[in-house]
């Protein structure tokens, strides 16, 4: 396979969509410059971890190949891989704690640091590689991300270590200094319906859920779902409330759940202002009239049309304000106060005396 551009090398299967930068960073890399770690960062839906478990598997593929993207899927490598099971992967989702003892990071639900520490510290059983793939990662402490940051400087010889990250911000600077920084950029209208078509969805509605997705293939399957209780919904009748000058019900963020993580709100939140900054560009489009405008969320057209109207001027600068507030979201700011701000961007601000 080769992107777009013509610029990634690849040998055997290699199924992603988008993932323009990593392609081209990894398709022309050979294997003995690979760097020690690399830190994906983007929005959540677009590709992070789903690239970052096929670079995996290439590294462990058995069958020889000149270029270092592509795996066989038919090597003892890539069967092992493919039933998680093989001994030089190790990959963990969300919160990293520092851990009192270590234990085995192949057997146990979630990684610690100190699990870590351990396993940073093996080589290869298999194979010359060893990878670690931390998926939406986010440390419950600085003592915890400050255990790993030697090991993230200097990790034994062919280990590799990969993070992904959807909320850059949260990081230490002194973590996100150890790591090759990659970008990945939102999926086209056509890369995500691709998606959704391999996954058995019909043309039409993968088309029509693509069109609403913004990018993000996390997006597309929450349209696909239709459940207008769940955060989709949710967060477009919050705006529809808001912009109304009601005090809308945020529970669905489960900001006071102890539960869960800083960095899981986080994400919350980041999922609601992307689906309400499809709400803001629609009833701005909407605000313009027209006799059949293009919308990002068509289903959403009724819900939408029957909100107040704005100058163009205020419409333009609702749009502004909600782009100024996903930047925000993605610093160290709490969530509960980047739903605060947002709610006073969305708002109808006070007529003067």
């Amino acid at each position: 396979m080769k992107s777009k551009s013509g610029a990634a090398r690849v040998t055997g299967e290699f199924e992603v969509v988008g993932a323009r930068a990593a392609l081209t960073l990894f398709g022309t890399l050979e294997r003995a410059r690979l760097a020690h770690g690399y830190l994906f960062t983007g929005p959540a839906g677009v590709g992070k971890k789903t690239f970052a478990r096929r670079l995996a598997q290439s590294l462990l593929c058995e069958t020889p190949k000149p270029t270092l993207l592509g795996y066989c899927n038919h090597c003892i490598g890539c069967t092992l891989f493919r039933a998680s099971t093989h001994p030089d992967f190790v990959e963990s989702d969300g919160v990293v704690k520092i851990g009192k003892d270590a234990g085995s990071a192949l057997h146990d639900e979630q990684l610690t640091a100190r699990d870590l520490v351990r396993e940073l510290s093996l080589h290869g059983y298999r194979n010359s590689n060893r990878i670690v793939v931390l998926g939406d990662v986010e440390f419950a402490t600085h003592e915890a991300a400050n255990a790993l940051l030697k090991f993230f400087e200097e990790p034994p010889a062919g280990v590799s270590v990969i993070l992904t990250t959807a909320a850059l911000g949260t990081l230490l600077p002194t973590i996100r200094s150890r790591f090759v920084e990659v970008p990945f950029g939102l999926l086209t209208t056509a890369e995500v319906a691709s998606v959704l078509e391999r996954d058995g969805v019909t043309e039409k509605r993968a088309r029509l859920a693509a069109a609403a997705s913004l990018g993000s293939i996390v997006r597309a399957r929450e349209v696909l779902e239709g459940d207008e209780t769940g955060l989709r919904g949710a967060s477009f009748a919050w705006f529809g409330e808001t912009l109304q000058g009601r005090v809308a019900d945020h529970s669905f963020l489960r900001l006071d759940d102890r539960s869960l993580s800083a960095g899981e709100k986080r994400a919350l939140v980041s999922e609601m202002l992307e689906v309400v900054r499809i709400a803001a560009r629609d009833w701005a489009v909407l605000n313009l009239g027209g006799q059949s405008p293009a919308l990002l969320a068509p289903d959403q057209k009724k819900l939408l049309a029957a909100l107040p109207q704005r100058t163009p001027e205020e419409a333009a600068g609702l749009l502004a304000a909600v782009a100024e507030v996903a930047k925000l979201s993605e610093s160290n700011v709490s969530a509960g106060l980047v739903v605060d701000y947002l709610r006073m961007q969305v708002a109808p601000r006070p007529k003067p005396a």
